[in-house]
């Protein structure tokens, strides 16, 4: 029979030397803390800096407004920038704050599966579907489109593809596994609650227009094309090659 005492120190040498990882509050990859600090710096400025006046200038010149492209106007060169940088400016604060928490929420463990590179392409590429889905639907409309949530809501496709896995054994949150295939999604009840709900959500915000804080109606359907970006093309953005 083993001396408990021996066992007692075995055990106590075994806990003294084993890593531990442990995730910080505040583990935010730097891109994500990049995109967050030039939306908050944009935003900041636009309300305590610039007059009425240049305010309106530059959303004229960032938002992206659809009717600009209806063949009615020259297109100047901010015509070809507008359907990226308008996901840098924000309604309000509330709408600043909401997008930002979604981001940090989503982002953060795409930007550690993908890498800084594949996660700027990815925001790219979901900030460019869900203004297009957009322009599809109003294409005559004046109001100016801003905000990150279509790039955010191809956040969330992204991690439905994942069904919502993180691993953070590494000490910083990362979505786990190969994306799965789309049949396996439907078959995830994680996956498919998440889905309803985000739907309904959006149809609800987007229809009645209500949301805390932002006064003008929700562009839902960019929230449905960054979605369908990120949920359908995320295989193409994964550095990884853990496909089953």
């Amino acid at each position: 029979m083993s001396d408990p005492a021996s066992h007692h120190d075995n055990a106590d040498e075994i806990i003294e030397t084993e890593p531990q990882h442990r995730e910080p509050v505040f583990n935010l990859p730097g891109i994500v803390i990049a995109i967050i600090a030039a939306c908050v710096a944009i935003h900041l400025i636009r309300i305590y800096i610039l007059t009425t006046d240049q305010n309106v200038a530059l959303l004229i010149r960032a938002a992206f407004i659809p009717i600009r492209y209806s063949g009615q106007y020259d297109l100047e060169i901010w015509a070809f920038t507008s359907p990226l940088t308008y996901a840098f400016l924000h309604g309000g604060f509330a709408h600043l704050i909401i997008n930002m928490v979604w981001l940090a929420a989503f982002g953060s463990p795409l930007a550690n599966r993908l890498g800084n590179m594949r996660f700027s392409a990815f925001f790219a590429v979901t900030t460019l579907a869900a203004v297009a889905l957009h322009y599809v639907l109003h294409s005559t409309d004046a109001a100016p489109l801003v905000g990150a949530s279509g790039a955010i809501s191809g956040m969330m496709g992204a991690a439905a593809r994942f069904s919502f896995q993180v691993d953070r054994s590494q000490g910083k949150s990362a979505f786990s596994g190969a994306p799965l295939p789309i049949r396996d999604v439907f078959r995830s009840k994680t996956a498919m609650t998440f889905l309803g709900v985000w739907m309904v959500i959006n149809l609800v915000t987007g229809l009645v227009g209500f949301t805390p804080g932002v006064d003008s109606q929700i562009a839902w359907e960019a929230h449905i094309g960054g979605f369908l970006a990120g949920f359908l093309g995320i295989r193409f953005f994964d550095r990884r090659r853990e496909f089953a």
